[in-house]
């Protein structure tokens, strides 16, 4: 069995070790500094239940937070940390540790001096990441019943941003902004129908996954295949839905800075086809 061979106590929850695989570590968990010393050895399977920071960036960044923030709260977000790791059931992208506790020490503060927090972009979140945000849910829950602090309601769609980002290993600045561009083309089509779609309803759900897939694609460079002559047809049929989805093509490649594929386009006068005629 391995051992890593602690090098420094930063406080209760966060150490300094040598692993024999990524040579020095930040090691994080409740109470894991408690009674330690420079040249104990910690086994490697007591390990699996703590937090390893092994990119230096991120240990750094990581390191430079603990002046700022108390053990109490440190362990509260720790907790809340293998919370997510266990609803996931993945492994995390270990940018969650600086950029997680970052956010809530923020939050917290900001709350604490009676200033008010406000998520624009909650109803889009929700409906792109429902697990995400059943999670973040949880994460609010518990930081209220461990600190006695009430998150605003708008947090639950940060800190789902936050998981969807440590889950797929994405930037939380490019998740952020899928998150509103999609916000951003929803009401390009409520403007052009000159309607309200309800944000609970399946109508909205549907048009908010279908933009999340098309961005998605987009992104990866993926062509959907294009039906044969239909591209005409619809220009033909339904000139205001095919415009409105060019609109929308034009500030998914401006926003994107990528080309998107003119199939793209079938499919979402199609979709525009169908939400017109239910309005109608």
């Amino acid at each position: 069995m391995a051992r890593l061979l602690l090098k420094k106590v930063l406080n209760n929850n966060v150490l300094i070790a040598e692993h024999p695989s990524y040579e020095e570590v930040v090691l994080i968990g409740k109470g894991i500094g408690f009674n330690r010393k420079p040249g104990d050895s910690i086994e490697t399977d007591s390990v699996e239940k703590l937090f390893v920071l092994k990119n230096e960036k991120e240990q750094q960044n990581y390191i430079k937070l603990l002046p700022f923030i108390d053990n109490d709260l440190q362990e509260v977000i720790i907790s809340a940390i293998s919370l997510i790791k266990q609803r996931t059931n993945t492994i995390l992208d270990e940018h969650i540790h600086v950029a997680l506790t970052d956010h809530l020490m923020f939050t917290i503060t900001r709350i604490s001096n009676g200033m008010e927090v406000s998520n624009p972009f909650l109803i889009e979140t929700k409906t792109l990441y429902r697990h995400e945000y059943e999670i973040a849910k949880e994460v609010v829950e518990l930081i209220s019943t461990k600190t006695g602090i009430s998150l605003p309601v708008g947090e639950i769609g940060f800190i789902a941003l936050h998981i969807h980002s440590a889950m797929t290993s994405r930037k939380l600045s490019e998740v952020n902004q899928h998150s509103q561009l999609v916000s951003r083309l929803v009401r390009m089509v409520e403007e052009q129908f000159d309607i309200v779609i309800d944000n609970e309803g399946i109508d909205y759900m549907r048009l908010v996954r279908h933009l999340r897939f098309t961005i998605e694609r987009v992104v990866k460079g993926e062509k959907v295949e294009e039906p044969e002559k239909i591209s005409l047809l619809l220009k033909q049929e339904y000139p205001v839905c095919y415009n409105l989805s060019w609109k929308l093509i034009k500030v998914m490649q401006q926003t994107l800075k990528l080309k998107v594929f003119d199939a793209e386009a079938v499919y979402l006068t199609m979709h525009m086809q169908r939400i017109q005629k239910k309005f109608k």
